[in-house]
């Protein structure tokens, strides 16, 4: 059955056209977003969700998004969506960060211009027949200095543009390294510094607990005198209150804001002082960007549910369509792998560290890592998976690292899993072999060649004569046909393990039958989704 997704904000016919040209079942309703009651009755039919700023996805949606995999916001911004919560719920949040970076890059370098000569307010004055030439005097941009704060995507434009205004360009990012300041033709400087050189300030971060209110009343004061401040980025990075106080007094020349601390802005501090230039956040509001954004986020949409390809997820590693054929084995192996010390494991796991060995070792790692600790959740929590358990892993506080190898045996590749209880240590590896099968290459450190199968049977005993007869035995005289059987032990007379491949779940009953010969120290059903 062809995945299914709803369209609940207005997007581009184009954009929908692409879910039907990749064979997704889509389902236009470009103004259900709007009504949450609504969109919570019937969110539990999809497998995608397709948004822009309109649909708020809340907790109570996401709980009843049953089917629900990913959504696709057409834009950078995702305020509108519970992050968490969708984690939580194991559905993978998408963006598209780059498709409107130009545009709002842009509106930032219209704002500067229009707070720099005052066009606003000497248009509405020309357009009410006045000739006030003398009232509108500006400043040119050319040699100015202009303070960036946050050089990413669309900063980093911003930083090019004023260059080629002739400006001083000089940017606060604590991510900016400062050999790519030396590319990009700026200066990095500290936060301070911005703000005691900059003529103008632009902002360009997104609104986390780092950035909140990053020009503060503190640090507004600490602005030099004739500043004039743009935001094109997100409401709530700007003390409005402070900056509408400096305005007045004259410390601050001027002020360009697209974005608000509370949207719709219907009334704000800054409305209707002289020299404030705003706009109803238009940062990405042109034909090109948001024909962009909806193409791309049909596209990365379509990519996730036809081919598992994650592209610009907020809460998944990123895996490339190149990437998701070449791991999907793999994948599957550290999901079995997982799965194994999942099932066996019956106290609190503390600890998982997870080893790659030779070819793997390249591969994307965040990836695997998230499939291998799925694996490992899904005895707790059925419903997990690889965007849902590392969040559920670390709400339970268990530590999880990796460790990568160059090829260190007879295998080109291979992933060893290692959790540590306040009981134990357990310890399972495995490999892709070159039909694409994943196969368990040892368990508690014994060597096997094990074939994987929706069901197995795992046992351990003492090396002793009579295992394979008594486990044939007891299959055969129960009815369970045996599909493929390995043995393993640790020396001769020491420990020794069987994992048997069988066609279904080994009966309680044929297990106590097992258990009753008084050759086995452990016999343990496992389950594996081999789909």
């Amino acid at each position: 059955m062809a995945p299914k997704v709803l369209v609940s904000d207005k997007l581009s016919p184009t954009a929908v056209q692409i879910f039907r040209d990749r064979g997704i079942d889509v389902d236009f309703q470009p103004d259900l977003g709007k009504d949450k009651d609504k969109l919570a009755d019937v969110i539990g039919q999809y497998d995608g969700l397709a948004i822009r700023s309109a649909t708020k996805v809340t907790e109570t949606i996401l709980r009843h998004a049953d089917k629900l995999k990913v959504i696709g916001r057409a834009g950078i911004g995702t305020d509108n969506v519970d992050k968490e919560a969708a984690s939580k719920k194991g559905v993978i949040v998408m963006n598209t960060p780059f498709g409107n970076m130009i545009t709002t890059a842009e509106h930032a370098i219209a704002l500067m211009f229009a707070v720099a000569r005052q066009i606003p307010e000497a248009s509405a004055s020309t357009h009410a027949g006045k000739w006030e030439k003398s009232k509108f005097m500006g400043v040119e941009l050319t040699g100015k200095t202009l303070g960036v704060i946050g050089a990413g995507n669309i900063g980093g434009i911003v930083c090019d543009r004023g260059r080629g205004l002739r400006m001083k360009v000089i940017a606060y990012d604590p991510f900016l390294s400062e050999e790519k300041a030396q590319k990009m033709g700026v200066e990095k400087v500290e936060l301070e510094t911005l703000l005691a050189r900059a003529d103008f300030i632009t902002l360009h971060v997104p609104l986390t607990d780092q950035t909140r209110n990053i020009l503060s009343a503190e640090n507004l004061a600490k602005t030099r005198k004739g500043v004039r401040i743009i935001n094109c980025a997100r409401g709530g990075l700007v003390d409005e209150e402070a900056l509408a106080d400096l305005l007045k007094s004259g410390h601050v020349a001027g002020a360009a804001f697209d974005v608000f601390s509370k949207e719709p802005a219907t009334e704000n501090p800054l409305f209707g002082l002289p020299n404030v230039v705003c706009t109803p956040h238009l940062g990405a509001a042109t034909t090109e960007a948001q024909e962009n954004v909806a193409l791309q986020v049909a596209e990365q949409m379509s990519d996730y549910l036809l081919t598992g390809a994650v592209t610009n997820a907020l809460n998944m590693p990123s895996v490339t369509a190149e990437e998701a054929k070449v791991m999907g084995p793999w994948v599957k192996l550290a999901g079995h792998l997982g799965a194994f010390i999942g099932q066996m494991t019956d106290e609190p796991i503390k600890a998982i560290n997870i080893l790659y060995d030779g070819t793997v070792a390249e591969m994307n790692l965040e990836a695997l890592n998230c499939a291998t600790v799925a694996g490992i959740m899904k005895k707790a929590n059925p419903d997990v998976n690889l965007v849902s358990a590392p969040v559920i892993a670390k709400e339970r506080g268990i530590k999880i690292s990796t460790t990568n190898q160059d090829k260190s045996g007879a295998f080109d590749g291979y992933i060893k899993v290692t959790v540590k209880t306040s009981e134990r240590e357990r310890s399972i590896a495995g490999t892709v072999f070159s039909d694409g099968k994943p196969r368990f290459i040892q368990i508690k450190g014994i060597n096997i060649d094990a074939e994987i199968g929706a069901h197995m049977l795992y046992t351990t005993n003492e090396d002793v004569p009579g295992i394979i007869g008594a486990l044939g035995q007891t299959m055969g005289e129960n009815g369970v046909n045996i599909a493929n059987f390995t043995l393993g032990r640790s020396d001769k007379g020491g420990e020794a393990i069987a994992l048997l491949y069988v066609d279904e779940e080994v009966p309680a009953p044929v297990r106590e039958k097992l258990s009753a010969t008084g050759l086995f120290r452990q016999i343990k059903p496992l389950v594996f989704d081999v789909a």
